[in-house]
């Protein structure tokens, strides 16, 4: 397959691009290198240039003759989305509606997109399966039920099918130690309970701990960011196989607390992570769980990883990763 990786120079979008090129598929990433790095491409055909050109977007599209277009370009911290909406409802929905008229003028038909469990907003029940009410509570989760919703539209009236792949929490690195999460600022637990550990961070504040949990801390599914590069993969085999559009979670379908998260680190580090506790964010929910039961039957899709998995990965690449932030000792200097 010939696989238009839009976003393909980020966290997942990087992971997703190693792994079409290993199984013999063909990815040409664009990226606007605004929180991507061209390296992370790893060797894979990068053009330069953001969804909203429009003139771009429609010159690859008819000159290379993608079978599909996976989504991965979107802004995704919450608390930035509270404070700059209409960067988010710029970036995230009107950028995409460009990517959609675009595929259907060039006769692409096959997108999977990037969604997220926020479109669900806070859960009424535990797990969370793909018929919970959608109910957002912030403007990034919006941003994504909107796109879901436009998803639809195209569908029906112009035959666009999808796959919109909402992820709980996509953590890790790259097994083989290539690619891993470079987020400026990073705001998600594991890399930051690492660099705690590591000395990085004086400490990790644990937000909340008199939840209505065994430990008192939020509970939530993480899922390592290979195992969603699967089920991207999975999800375009079937839409190129003639499947209808469909909406999946997910998730490992087990939920781990915020302690036992830092108890994971500490173990992959061989340190004790430093914590500071605060008081409980607004609109932090007290669990996150997927049912990700519709992708095992449908798609075949299994999580590989565990959640010490998850850390010894992140682990491996967080250390390297501060190896090279050192700086060189300077040069002697002769009189």
């Amino acid at each position: 397959m010939r696989i238009l990786v839009v976003g393909g120079a980020g966290y997942v979008g990087s992971h997703m691009t190693k792994l079409l090129r290993e199984t013999r598929h063909e990815p040409v990433v664009l990226d606007n290198l605004s929180s991507g790095f061209r390296e992370a491409v790893l060797g894979a055909e990068l053009i330069v240039g953001h969804l909203a050109d429009r003139m771009l977007l429609e010159r690859v599209l008819r000159e290379r003759r993608f079978d599909a277009v996976m989504h991965f370009a979107s802004s995704i911290q919450v608390g930035e989305s509270l404070a700059d909406p209409a960067r988010y409802y710029r970036n995230n929905v009107a950028a995409t509606l460009n990517l959609l008229e675009c595929m259907v003028h060039a006769g692409v038909s096959c997108l999977v997109f990037s969604s997220s469990a926020a479109v669900y907003g806070e859960p009424a029940r535990a797990p969370l399966d793909e018929d919970h009410p959608r109910a957002p509570v912030n403007p990034y989760g919006r941003t994504k039920w909107m796109v879901e919703q436009v998803l639809g539209d195209f569908d029906r009236a112009y035959g666009l099918r999808h796959c919109c792949l909402r992820y709980f929490n996509a953590a890790g690195a790259d097994p083989a130690g290539l690619l891993g999460e470079r987020h400026d600022p990073e705001t998600h637990l594991i890399p930051l309970a690492l660099r705690a550990a590591g000395g990085a961070l004086p400490a990790l504040q644990i937000f909340g701990t008199d939840y209505d949990t065994p430990d008192g801390t939020c509970i939530r599914d993480y899922v390592h960011v290979a195992d969603l590069c699967r089920a991207h993969l999975l999800a375009i085999e079937r839409l190129l196989g003639g499947a209808p559009s469909r909406a999946y979670n997910l998730g490992n379908g087990a939920g781990y607390s915020v302690r036992q998260v830092v108890e994971a680190a500490g173990r992959a580090s061989g340190r004790p992570v430093p914590v500071i506790e605060a008081p409980r964010r607004e609109g932090d929910p007290t669990r996150l769980v997927a049912d990700a039961s519709r992708a095992r039957a449908e798609l075949g899709w299994r999580p590989k990883y565990d959640l010490d998995a998850i850390v010894r990965h992140a682990c491996a690449w967080e250390q390297r990763s501060a190896r090279r932030r050192v700086p060189a000792a300077p040069s002697a200097v002769r009189s």
